[in-house]
């Protein structure tokens, strides 16, 4: 029973890196206007802070510890998804492809994080 629980900790871990490193990735391609820039910039810390918060979760020291950066990969995510809306994409259908899958996993992210919190009280 716990190598199964471990090996769906360990593949969120991979899911939200697989997250940053496409946010990441997205970012490198929209047009450079003074908003997208900006709101590229948030995106990149958010996306990776998401990951960087849920390995620090599985590293808790506490239930209270694993909560609060439980919580904040909640946060993280949905402000993701904030940033990934702003974010201003041309005509190109594979670039507004790219944005809605994203704005998806983040919001998938978000609730699987509320999940966490709910399960774990």
């Amino acid at each position: 029973m716990y190598e199964i629980q471990d090996k769906r900790r360990y593949d969120l871990e991979e899911r939200t890196y697989e997250f940053a490193k496409r946010c990441r990735d997205f970012v490198k391609k929209i047009s450079r206007t003074i908003s997208n820039v900006e709101y590229g910039k948030q995106l990149v810390r958010s996306s990776g802070s998401t990951a960087a918060n849920y390995i620090e979760a599985n590293e808790a020291i506490s239930k209270k510890d694993f909560w609060h950066r439980i919580k904040i990969c909640r946060k993280e995510a949905k402000e993701s998804r904030l940033w990934i809306r702003l974010i201003v994409v041309n005509e190109n259908n594979d670039f507004r492809k790219e944005q809605e899958s994203l704005s998806q996993e983040s919001l998938e992210l978000t609730k699987i994080f509320g999940a966490i919190i709910e399960k774990s009280k």
